[in-house]
């Protein structure tokens, strides 16, 4: 019985690290003690009653970056990206990484990856396109979006992939006829409890029905080769992994008993950035060692299930980039008003906001940092961006942030731990504010980019 669950083109020559590598160990000892790096004149702001948090990762190369900034730009630093995927390998060397490209299609970061030796998650001919131009294999790609017009499998087919994501009867019909012989894996649903996007209802099917959609597939001639989940996007909890590998668990068992034997399981994405706040401005402190536990214990139980040795492939998107990116910004405004209710509220509006960068303030709050106020007087201010839309800005009723009373229009702002979704979600330049330029350091060599 199946349990249910609820819900710029450059070289195309892959670069490779040149740093030494190190035993695991050692080199999660080195990360740990970086972490409480943190230049003493910034003031870093949060919940008014939060303590200081030390900063995650080693944020010396980012931190300088800022600081030479003039102008507003995204900064993305490439080395410690490598450092954290080297670390992701380090806690689940059987697992192969397809970095979810959503989380930042930037030509840079991609390539870096792939030097590392990264496939990616697409979804679409366009993504598949771009990471095609970092000089990975076809098979190292696959098309995770379960959404996907007949055009859009037939063009990804003809770009060499042969791997995709389904969840229904209908995708499968239509991969069969657009993209003949292809390996299916489905998506099975999940709650979404515990993250932060839920992701529970867009994508996936019951376990019922990934029987069926499987079955299905090796009627129509395609390969049935594996399952997959996605817990949602900054999940903070352990247990979402261990319900996701009970249904994954008893899909396998009675696929195996119906004579289907599957290869791969894609654990999807989900783990999350450490240096991201809550919409009250209080850390988030998700239990990343229980959780990589929890993943290598789900990974014997599934291998002990299945008949067939199994391979196991993961997503990550902002655990890998979110930490290793960052803003410089500028205050727009600060400026205190009445509200309706006979309170007076202080705002303060940003260069960047929602359209622009900040696309994610809906469900957390970013840590900013005031370089040019060490110091001083603060207020308890309201967050927001520059546009003419009320939704860019954080929630006033969740927490205002702290932030020097003296600070003028034009001082610059550092907003951190942003490097996922930077920009992937920015407009193309909503009520005239355009998307921000970025530039990437590390890697080989620091180099600029537009937009």
């Amino acid at each position: 019985m199946i349990p249910q669950t609820t819900e710029p083109r450059r070289s195309t020559e892959p670069r490779r690290s040149t740093e030494p590598r190190r035993p695991a160990e050692e080199r999660r000892r080195a990360d740990h003690g970086r972490a409480g790096h943190r230049a003493p004149t910034a003031q870093v702001a949060g919940h008014a009653d939060a303590a200081p948090r030390p900063e995650p990762h080693d944020r010396t190369a980012l931190r300088a970056a800022l600081a030479s900034a003039t102008e507003d730009t995204v900064i993305y630093d490439l080395d410690g990206i490598g450092r954290q995927y080297a670390a992701l390998r380090a806690e689940l060397p059987d697992v192969a990484v397809r970095f979810a490209m959503k989380a930042c299609p930037v030509d840079e970061v991609l390539d870096h990856l792939a030097g590392l030796g990264s496939g990616f998650d697409a979804a679409s001919p366009q993504e598949i396109a771009q990471a095609l131009r970092t000089g990975v294999a076809p098979e190292l790609i696959h098309y995770g979006n379960t959404v996907k017009s007949d055009r859009n499998i037939a063009e990804a087919y003809r770009m060499g992939v042969r791997d995709f994501a389904t969840d229904s009867l209908e995708d499968v019909a239509a991969i069969a006829e657009h993209a003949p012989g292809s390996r299916v894996f489905c998506r099975i649903a999940t709650t979404g409890e515990g993250a932060l996007w839920g992701l529970s209802h867009k994508f996936g099917c019951s376990p019922e029905d990934a029987l069926r959609v499987l079955g299905a597939a090796r009627t129509a001639g395609l390969v049935p080769s594996g399952l997959s989940v996605h817990v949602g996007s900054q999940q903070m909890t352990a247990e979402a992994w261990t319900a996701a590998i009970d249904s994954l668990a008893a899909v396998l068992e009675t696929l195996n008993w119906r004579g289907i034997t599957p290869t791969r399981v894609n654990l999807g994405g989900g783990l999350p950035a450490l240096g991201v706040l809550d919409r009250s401005g209080r850390p988030l402190e998700p239990p990343l060692d229980k959780m990589f536990t929890v993943i290598r214990e789900g990974m014997e139980r599934l291998r002990a299930v299945n008949a067939a040795p199994l391979e196991f492939l993961l997503e990550p998107g902002r655990h890998l980039v979110a930490d290793h990116g960052a803003i410089r910004a500028h205050v727009a405004r600060l400026t205190s008003r009445h509200q309706l209710d006979g309170t007076r509220a202080d705002w303060l509006y940003l260069s960047c906001g929602k359209f622009n960068g900040l696309y994610e303030m809906d469900q957390l709050q970013y840590r900013l940092e005031f370089p040019t106020h060490p110091g001083g007087q603060f207020v308890n201010a309201v967050v927001a961006g520059p546009t003419c839309d009320s939704d860019d800005a954080y929630a006033q009723e969740d927490g205002p942030v702290r932030v020097p009373h003296a600070i003028a229009s034009g001082d610059p702002v550092w907003i951190h731990s942003c490097g996922a979704y930077a920009t992937a979600y920015a407009t193309r330049g909503f009520n005239g504010f355009p998307p921000l330029p970025y530039t990437c350091i590390g890697g080989s060599g620091d180099r600029g980019a537009g937009a």
